[in-house]
């Protein structure tokens, strides 16, 4: 057995915290990953520092938050940096095998930095975002048998749950209660085909040969069908890893680069809008013997905490200019507290905003107004109104100012650092159009 760890790094696009069975989720859609969970720990306020998908990768595999990486737009015009930091280019050099199966590198060349294995199956694809936990694993689990004898860090991006939906048949009766999906009197989702996203998905993935889905229950479902079909692939998975005697000296861990929103605040199957049901992401981590089984974690986590985590919890050395603050003392057990005592998110795609958090509130600032007319300015107590249905900025608006100020004074400090004087969202502006 190798004397260094294995690193599996699972990363599943469009997949929000709250559908999962060990996050509350009332449909049984993940078994295999709520065992995974109790066989580790489970972080139950893990944020998205950026979003969508591009910005959010980013954040994660570079350890940088977006305003210092400066990706903060998915599809904009930015470049990384050639020096800054990189998850597998730090594995890298220090002797381990690197392998991504992932196909982010079809939109940004940085994407395939650090891996000396870089396996895309969409290639064999017209669409990037079709490529299946099937198709994938068809690589990567091969790949492990091949490998097993050599220290690896190994990510695997998946994209089931986004859409386009299309699970398979055997999928395809879990978790609707409804009488017909496609009832011409449901209207429901009829204020969701003027936006981009909705004229899409009327005229492609929403319609079927018996009419158009009209019920967003259906659709919920459908998602909801996808993570099973993806929790069966994670399943087979770690039986692959007790197959080839992995288990015991291989960290897995799984998080997502954003989450969804099924119909909240009127945004309909879609991952804009920087509320829980899209920042708030899960971050499951299992390590027999360095972590202890069945814990549950609370602290604030930021997803460019990430990479500072992994490298610290190979025992490899932290770049100091990741700025993310590695979380591997609180995930196994070392320490139960001082992760962050505040978070901040950006999103610079369909909305451009910045929001800040801490444990009770969270503040959300717009730079533009957005495609629904939402309020420029939100507060909401996440304690009394984890639904965010509530803006308190009328009714507190001293906390609202405090908030903030507080939040400008954080980016205005961190550009200050930088030598730099534009907040990123103003400069880059929004991107509509991109799909993340």
């Amino acid at each position: 057995m190798n004397s260094q760890p294995n690193v599996i790094f699972l990363v599943v696009d469009t997949l929000r915290a709250d559908h999962l069975g060990c996050y509350g989720y009332h449909h049984n859609t993940s078994p295999h990953i709520d065992r995974l969970a109790s066989q580790g720990v489970l972080a139950e306020h893990l944020y998205c520092a950026a979003i969508p998908t591009q910005p959010s990768f980013t954040t994660m595999l570079t350890g940088q938050h977006p305003i210092t990486h400066g990706i903060v737009a998915h599809g904009g015009k930015n470049q990384l940096g050639k020096g800054a930091p990189y998850l597998s280019q730090e594995f890298l050099r220090a002797g381990y095998t690197t392998c991504a199966v992932d196909n982010l590198v079809r939109e940004r060349q940085w994407f395939v930095r650090g891996w000396e294995y870089y396996i895309d199956p969409s290639l064999r694809r017209t669409l990037l975002l079709g490529v299946t936990v099937e198709q994938l694993h068809a690589r990567a689990l091969p790949w492990l048998h091949h490998h097993k004898d050599e220290p690896f860090l190994m990510f695997i991006h998946y994209w089931d749950p986004h859409w386009p939906l299309d699970p398979p048949e055997k999928y395809r009766d879990l978790f609707y209660d409804g009488a017909n999906p496609t009832d011409p009197e449901n209207r429901a989702m009829e204020e969701w085909w003027d936006h981009p996203l909705g004229a899409i998905a009327h005229d492609t993935w929403l319609r079927r040969p018996e009419g158009l889905i009209t019920d967003p229950d259906y659709v919920r479902a459908m998602y909801d069908q996808e993570i099973r079909r993806l929790d069966d692939g994670i399943g087979a998975l770690l039986d692959t890893l007790d197959e080839l005697g992995l288990s015991d000296n291989t960290l897995v861990v799984l998080t997502a680069d954003h989450g969804e929103s099924m119909t909240e605040h009127d945004i309909f199957f879609a991952h804009h809008g920087l509320y829980d049901t899209v920042v708030h992401v899960p971050l499951i981590a299992r390590w027999p013997g360095k972590i202890p089984a069945g814990r549950r974690v609370s602290p604030l986590i930021s997803t460019h905490d990430l990479a500072p985590t992994l490298l610290e919890a190979a025992g490899l050395p932290i770049p100091n200019s990741m700025d993310g603050k590695s979380a591997w003392s609180l995930l196994n057990g070392a320490s139960e507290t001082g992760q962050h005592d505040s978070l901040v998110s950006v999103e610079c795609t369909w909305q451009g905003k910045w929001s800040i958090r801490n444990e009770r509130y969270k503040f959300i600032l717009a730079r533009f107004p957005d495609l629904y007319d939402g309020p420029m300015r939100e507060l909401y107590d996440m304690q009394a109104d984890p639904d965010e249905s509530h803006n308190l900025v009328e009714a507190q608006p001293e906390l609202a100012s405090q908030l903030e100020s507080e939040l400008e004074r954080w980016i205005q400090t961190r550009l200050d650092a930088q030598g730099k004087s534009q907040d990123p969202v103003l400069e880059q502006g929004v991107t509509l159009g991109a799909f993340g």
